[in-house]
């Protein structure tokens, strides 16, 4: 049997042409917009404006798309990491990061990823599939803490820009005032740098939503053995592709920036950032690395991170150091999998 069309991820122009369809005036369709994405609604019995015959007929054909978590785990540090359902059978996760005023919701945009990038869990699970926006955005509608929710990033599984035509329609409908209402800039997309998607993403995301490229290395060759992307996607390129977008500058650009002992922790390797990066007005993120089964790799020592921060605030690049969180529950950058996810699981586990 084929899975009812969710409505969760429709705009309110395709919410008044549907209604219009079912023979009722279009205004409904703007109804049901509101209830979704300002109220939330999980069911259509909860839009008490709505008249019933038009709830029982899309009760008939549509589902709502909201999908509670089937897992939560908590880490002792407060960040709680949810499991989530996909149409097609297969699992994400996504985590809460709450920090004093500032809670984070990091959302997935794929089933695995295609990437390879050698450091990271996620590619290791391979690509198993695109979210479609609802789903996305259902990472946010059905967390129990949405309205305590400050930051958006999208740094779950997959890579945001290989689905980028869903990931666009999700942050319209996060950033649209008549629905979730998010200001742009509280949201940021992280991506290894697909060059023709990032165009796009650059001319078509609604506002000034960050951008977090992952860079790991400013040098080609060790980026390439890092990171497959760099043969087709040099980072060279994708920053002289950035710095020609002057029209982007109240758009936030961080270059992410993973530490691998006696890899990329040199005073070598701040001279090529320094060079790679020069006249740019953006921000260098260090992350801690988080070890990974069956890899060589190992994290820097937290002093060589700090000592590294300073040698590139030092050359007057803006840098920050990430404090992992959630590494206990496996929700830390890098971290996230879901291969081994039995389909039979039904119930959540707290």
């Amino acid at each position: 049997m084929q899975n009812p069309t969710s409505l969760l991820g429709k705009t309110g122009k395709e919410l008044r042409e549907l209604v219009e369809g079912l023979r009722f005036p279009a205004y409904r369709g703007t109804q049901i917009h509101h209830w979704l994405y300002h109220h939330g609604v999980d069911r259509f019995d909860a839009m008490n404006n709505v008249p019933r015959a038009l709830r029982e007929a899309l009760a008939r054909d549509f589902s709502v798309g909201a999908e509670s978590p089937v897992t939560v785990n908590e880490s002792s540090d407060g960040t709680r990491k949810y499991l989530f359902p996909t149409v097609h059978g297969g699992f994400v996760e996504a985590a809460l990061i709450p920090e004093g005023r500032r809670v984070t919701l990091c959302l997935s945009t794929q089933v695995g990823c295609r990437r390879s990038c050698t450091f990271c869990q996620t590619a290791r699970q391979g690509f198993q599939g695109n979210l479609s926006a609802g789903e996305i955005l259902n990472q946010y509608h059905s967390v129990p803490e949405r309205p305590a929710i400050t930051n958006i990033v999208f740094m779950g599984m997959g890579e945001p820009l290989d689905n980028v035509e869903n990931t666009l329609r999700a942050l319209q409908l996060f950033t649209d005032p008549d629905g979730y209402a998010l200001p742009p800039r509280r949201i940021t997309l992280s991506t290894v740098g697909i060059h023709p998607q990032l165009l796009t993403f650059l001319d078509e995301s609604p506002g000034p939503v960050s951008l977090a490229i992952s860079m790991h290395t400013p040098f080609p060759e060790e980026r390439r053995r890092l990171m497959p992307v760099e043969n087709a996607n040099p980072i060279e390129e994708t920053v002289e592709r950035l710095r020609s977008r002057r029209e982007d500058r109240q758009r936030r650009i961080t270059f992410e920036y993973t530490m691998f002992a006696d890899v990329n922790d040199t005073p070598t390797h701040v001279d090529g950032i320094a060079r790679l990066l020069n006249g740019m007005s953006v921000r260098v993120n260090l992350i801690p690395f988080h070890e990974i089964p069956e890899t060589r790799l190992s994290p820097s020592a937290p002093e060589k991170i700090e000592a590294f921060a300073e040698r590139l605030r030092a050359k007057d690049i803006p840098t920050s150091i990430r404090r992992s969180r959630g590494q206990d529950i496996n929700a830390a950058c890098g971290l996230l999998w879901t291969r081994h996810v039995s389909p039979d699981i039904q119930t959540a586990e707290r």
